[in-house]
């Protein structure tokens, strides 16, 4: 997996993403702090009202930030995204009022929608070797994963010697030191691939801006190779939701533990996702991403369903250890269904699309989130059980459906012969591909998020 490292430009682009994902990290539990001065009692709604903030700000402004920013470089969006971050983690500190706090939000995750699709649309042109690809996957998703682990933590150390207002200064360096690192390096323009003396009509450049909004979704929609992934997007946001949203009630109201079993637990989460993140680049030398994707959405989906049965165990340290083993299962397929998604999009859109379909994956993923996110809160207020069943319902539904949409035929690493015709795109608004990518190509074998990124 390090060896994605030895290219310098991807080893500071990573240290960019993972001295970001620092700073966000101090800014969860600054802002759980700053809530509670400004609301009181009160701080869970202002919290809550926070992430749906953040929810719809993923959902509606990456495919427009995208269509804004096509036919600037890339370099330039993502240092103007973190210094944009910058200035709002420092002013922070400084509000007077909650709305104030939902404004800020707005504008901070508003910029990490632009930030993060055109972070992930880089790597494919930094890293073409698709086995250093697949480790820059891996590498992502454990960042992402440290970053939900070691965050408290250092924010617990920093408290001991700072004001809780201060954790809002460490964002800022976060966002401060990811900006310098990315100025740092030379980024490959958008579709490097495409032949010099491309006509605008043949980039797409002279699109209408409404076209290019939703040039993201109509790339996950018209092409056969990523429907999948709009089902798998809803199996691991169901399964997610589930833990994140009840994981505190399940050990503090079923099983009566403190708060460091609460952190426990969750980590056990987090523990399974970064097995899997480190396993995934052997697994997919052997294994094509159909069965490890689709193996992903039923672990998650059994061990969701299998709550309940924990949930009934009479014996607290059993229910807790079985209910730690579950969310290490839901923690591997949550990575096993996320991590080989940039693969597929990088082998299924010529190179010129890869920002639009990154922050089409960016906005549809998170729409997902803002539906089971409160679908799980509802649900648990009925009943833990119940809500797990049906939230297993709805990942297995979606694992179901992703099989089905999966298509049969494997051209995901076929090139076109010489003086051949690339194959038509399925939809007239969509560019021809080019250098071998293949509109509709499905899986192929070779090497295994990063996302990460996407966490989201």
């Amino acid at each position: 997996m390090l060896r994605a490292l030895s290219h310098p430009v991807y080893r500071r682009l990573f240290l960019a993403q993972v001295v970001a994902l620092a700073g966000t990290g101090l800014a969860t539990v600054a802002l759980g702090l700053l809530a509670y001065d400004l609301a009181g009692a009160h701080a869970g709604g202002v919290l809550g009202t926070a992430l749906a903030i953040k929810m719809v700000a993923y959902v509606v402004v990456a495919p427009i930030a995208s269509a804004v920013v096509a036919r600037l470089p890339r370099r330039r969006v993502m240092v103007g995204a973190d210094v944009l971050r910058c200035a709002v983690a420092a002013a922070l500190p400084f509000v007077g009022d909650v709305w104030q706090v939902y404004v800020l939000i707005f504008v901070l995750q508003a910029a990490s929608a632009t930030f993060t699709p055109t972070f992930q649309s880089v790597i494919p042109d930094v890293l073409p070797d698709e086995d250093d690809y697949t480790a820059a996957l891996s590498l992502s998703r454990l960042a992402y994963d440290l970053e939900s682990v070691l965050s408290p933590v250092l924010a617990a150390a920093l408290l001991l010697v700072v004001p809780a207002a201060s954790l809002f200064a460490g964002t800022s360096i976060g966002f401060a030191g990811s900006a310098l690192l990315v100025l740092s390096v030379a980024v490959p323009r958008t579709g490097a691939g495409t032949p010099d003396g491309a006509t605008d009509e043949q980039t797409g450049e002279d699109e209408p801006f409404a076209v290019r909004v939703r040039r993201g979704a109509r790339l996950f929609t018209r092409t056969p190779a990523l429907r999948p992934v709009l089902a798998l997007n809803l199996a691991v946001a169901a399964a997610g939701a589930f833990v994140i949203v009840q994981t505190v009630v399940i050990v503090r109201s079923s099983f009566g533990q403190g708060d460091g079993t609460v952190a426990l637990v969750l980590a056990a989460n987090g523990a399974g996702s970064m097995a899997g993140a480190f396993a995934l680049p052997r697994v997919l030398r052997r294994v094509d991403e159909r069965r490890v994707m689709l193996t992903g959405a039923a672990l998650l989906t059994g061990a969701t369903a299998l709550v309940p049965l924990a949930l009934g165990l009479s014996d607290t340290r059993a229910g807790l250890l079985v209910v730690s083993g579950l969310w290490v299962v839901v923690g591997l397929g949550w990575a096993a269904a996320e991590t080989p998604v940039g693969r597929l999009i990088r082998r299924s859109v010529p190179g010129r699309d890869l920002p639009a379909a990154f922050a089409g994956q960016f906005s549809l993923s998170h729409a997902c989130w803002l539906v089971t996110y409160p679908l799980a809160g509802w649900l648990g207020a009925a009943g833990l059980g119940r809500a797990a069943l049906v939230l297993a319902a709805v990942a297995a539904a979606a694992g179901i459906a992703a099989a089905a949409l999966w298509p049969r035929t494997d051209t995901s690493h076929e090139r076109p012969s010489a003086g051949s015709a690339p194959s038509a795109p399925a939809d007239p608004s969509l560019p021809l591909p080019q250098n071998g990518a293949t509109i509709g190509a499905t899986t192929g074998t070779g090497d295994a998020r990063a996302e990460a990124s996407a966490q989201g």
